[in-house]
């Protein structure tokens, strides 16, 4: 593995780093020079269970490379225990510097068909999961008038998808999470920025296959590395990145973009005030020309990633 400097010196917590996406960003910051907390609790795609392993094995790697590295197993869905997994950094390590909130479940169902069970796993992980850990490391941040945040969204959220009420919404939160923070924490020389990454892991492997279009999808995505999406991670957690606050970058396979956020489009004004009728004569027909279709992220991402 390449060893570089971008992150000489830096203590980073990644959450859900013993597989996929998180193994590969804690790798990546690790050779980068970064000091870095693995954080897993060894749960399936849904989040049933829990084994060590994987994380520990990441450690592992990190050390056999000539790294620093500690295990944390806390779940970043409790106040708590999210808690630790920022003292863990401190009590290794003696700071923090960068936080990857990438750990994640699915539980997909079609919305009619969704349960308040499953609606609230998701969020707990995602959106709550990313503001637990965030919010323990904010007073460090704080005090050391620096850090970074890096976390995941997804175009599930951005764009949309089927079947993931519960993961688009928490994904579109976390967008929104992610700008406050860099607003709030602007004085403080702290920035935050989103990934949305497109990559072949467990997670996409529960995607459903059952109709062609599924399978074409599943196929494309099938190409695209884990390791892809690191870069980008460590990029945004170090130095070099310090006027990058408030982003959302998109990376699909060794393809990089900016995504857009709302902000208005059109407007219409009138002078007496609108009724329902007047809207519907005047401000449809001007508007609808403008607005968005009802899309998935694979028919905006239409081509072959490169």
């Amino acid at each position: 593995m390449h060893k570089g400097i971008m992150l000489k010196d830096k203590v980073a917590v990644v959450t859900g780093s013993g597989r996929g996406i998180g193994r590969d960003i804690a790798l990546e910051m690790a050779a980068q020079g970064a000091k870095v907390v693995v954080n897993d609790i060894g749960a399936s795609v849904t989040g049933e269970g829990n084994d060590p392993s994987p994380g520990q094995q990441v450690v592992d790697e990190i050390k056999a490379m000539g790294g620093q590295a500690a295990l944390s197993t806390d779940s970043v869905s409790d106040w708590n225990a999210a808690n630790r997994i920022i003292q863990c950094a401190l009590d290794n390590f003696g700071r923090i510097d960068i936080v990857v909130n990438n750990a994640g479940i699915l539980r997909d169902r079609m919305f009619f068909a969704m349960s308040p069970e499953e609606w609230k796993a998701v969020i707990d992980v995602h959106l709550n999961g990313s503001f637990y850990v965030s919010r323990a490391a904010a007073p460090h941040f704080k005090s050391q008038q620096s850090g970074a945040y890096v976390h995941m969204t997804s175009t599930s959220g951005l764009i949309g998808n089927l079947g993931q009420a519960n993961y688009a919404a928490a994904k579109l939160g976390i967008v929104g999470l992610s700008r406050t923070i860099a607003g709030d924490m602007k004085r403080y020389n702290v920035r935050s920025n989103c990934i949305s990454p497109f990559a072949w892991s467990r997670m996409i492997g529960s995607i459903p296959t059952d109709t062609p279009e599924q399978q074409a999808r599943v196929a494309k995505l099938q190409k695209l590395s884990t390791a892809q999406i690191a870069p980008m991670a460590a990029f945004l957690a170090s130095d070099a990145a310090a006027e990058v606050t408030a982003q959302i970058f998109a990376v699909r396979g060794n393809e990089i973009f900016l995504m857009s956020q709302p902000r208005p489009i059109r407007g219409m004004h009138t002078a007496e005030g609108w009724t329902p009728e007047t809207i519907a004569e005047r401000v449809l027909p001007a508007m609808k020309p403008n607005f968005y279709p009802l899309e998935t992220s694979n028919i905006v991402f239409s081509w072959d990633p490169v």
